[in-house]
């Protein structure tokens, strides 16, 4: 996966380092990103670090919803108990979903019965006696007097 934000670091170091040989023009050519881009990705250094901050805090909100009432829940469940809380936590399905995956929470699905599948699978096969004895009389497709 070709990310620049990590290309960009790389050159970060780079020039970073006491022993450069290399220009950050020439770099950025050799990396196959734009000079401008970095330059960009260098000044938003410190809007990148308030995001991360902002997310870990909105995370430990979404934490403690997930374990509230001593279950797991997913994402709508989440969006619930975030909304009842006092004061109420506003918060968008695809923020929490989008930080629960950055920080690796996945709720469980829930998966079926094995006794109900197993009680559906014995009884698939049975076909019932004709104890009333009756006749059904076979037609023609389409035919129905």
């Amino acid at each position: 996966m070709h990310d620049s934000s990590f290309v960009f670091a790389i050159i970060d170091q780079t020039v970073q380092s006491s022993s450069r040989s290399l220009s950050v023009k020439e770099l950025c050519q050799i990396a196959g990103v734009s000079r401008s881009g970095y330059y960009a990705w260098k000044k938003a250094e410190q809007t990148r670090k308030v995001q991360e901050e902002q997310d870990r805090k909105d995370f430990e909100l979404i934490l403690y919803a997930y374990k509230m009432h001593g279950f797991t829940k997913g994402a709508r469940g989440i969006y619930m108990a975030l909304l009842h809380r006092n004061p109420p936590v506003i918060m968008n399905l695809k923020k929490s979903r989008r930080l629960m995956n950055k920080f690796n929470l996945f709720c469980p699905i829930r998966k079926a019965n094995p006794y109900r599948m197993m009680a559906k699978a014995l009884k698939t096969g049975r076909i019932a006696d004709n104890l009333l004895k009756r006749e059904f009389e076979n037609y023609a497709q389409g035919r129905f007097s």
